[in-house]
């Protein structure tokens, strides 16, 4: 699985915030081809636990080879981090020092073009993160009314041709079903006038963007996967979040700033009565980005924010 070996995005700071030690336990909830992880690993020798978690077989496989020099100090398990309480409960972990998410997809699921997340390679339309799950976007872009494609590509990929996009793929898809990237592809060029299209982006990202949030249920995971994680901290642990695009950095922003505020009442109500106590601080009130060196080394880091909660 070489495909998986990629280097991790903002790798030195997420470290950083970690603060990985010797004996502490740490949860990677996309855990990809376990770059962050070995980091975490080597970081916190000799004894640091981690458990891994990943949706996608590849990623499993590819890290259990990657971490094979740190064998007994790990335990992976195939998962969706929403479910992370669960899933470490089930490995024995009731705390964790220092819980890491990477959201989104993989270098590795972009560019192994079977998968079909790319636009720029024609595959089956599948995009499934687990290829065990049920919905496809082959059957969303198909079987999904116009109406609901206008949803999903204006609320998960922000396209303002949302509805002209989704008129397109519904004329064609009633002349054949539409399975491949390629052929969607095609269709996205011809919804967005040419003279709208943003020179800096391709004319399908939005929506593949979109379809793939969709597909896996993303954002959803995200706001559990963030409160199952801040629960799963002990005191002074920490919680990293790499996100790529704007929603999910709203959701992450949102999130910390809620368990991070005491009061949440009404700001003109005179008293308190919610009773809600902050459970987390933040270490850092703007998003930490790639440096220059590794936006030229590494272009994907481009759109990373990195934050990071501390639990009180």
């Amino acid at each position: 699985m070489a495909g998986f070996a990629h280097v991790p995005v903002l790798a030195a700071q997420t470290l950083a915030a970690l603060a990985p030690k010797s004996g502490g336990v740490y949860i990677d909830g996309t855990l990809g081809g376990a770059g962050h992880s070995s980091l975490i690993l080597e970081q916190s020798a000799p004894d640091g636990f981690l458990l891994g978690i990943d949706r996608d077989d590849d990623a499993l496989q590819a890290a259990s080879e990657r971490l094979a020099p740190f064998a007994g100090r790990f335990t992976l398990v195939k998962g969706n981090f929403a479910d992370m309480d669960e899933l470490a409960r089930q490995s024995g972990i009731d705390a964790a020092d220092g819980v890491l998410l990477d959201i989104g997809v993989s270098s590795y699921q972009l560019d192994e073009g079977s998968r079909g997340f790319s636009y720029n390679q024609d595959a089956p339309l599948d995009m499934r993160m687990d290829r065990s799950q049920g919905l496809t976007a082959e059957q969303l872009v198909n079987e999904a009314s116009a109406e609901e494609l206008t949803r999903i590509l204006y609320e998960y990929g922000e396209e303002k041709w949302a509805a002209r996009i989704a008129e397109f793929i519904a004329a064609e898809r009633s002349r054949s079903r539409i399975e491949n990237s390629g052929r969607l592809v095609e269709i996205i060029k011809k919804a967005v006038p040419a003279g709208a299209r943003d020179k800096d982006q391709h004319p399908a990202k939005r929506t593949f963007q979109a379809l793939r949030i969709a597909v896996n249920g993303e954002l959803e995971a995200l706001s559990a996967g963030l409160e199952a994680a801040i629960g799963l901290l002990r005191p002074g642990g920490r919680l990293a979040v790499i996100t790529f695009h704007s929603l999910e950095d709203r959701i992450v922003k949102d999130c910390f700033r809620l368990h991070a505020t005491d009061c949440i009442c009404p700001p003109r109500q005179p008293v308190c009565t919610c009773g809600h106590k902050a459970d987390i601080k933040l270490y850092n009130r703007k998003p930490i980005t790639a440096d220059d060196k590794e936006l030229a080394d590494n272009p994907r880091s481009r759109s990373a924010n990195l934050r990071v909660a501390v639990k009180l």
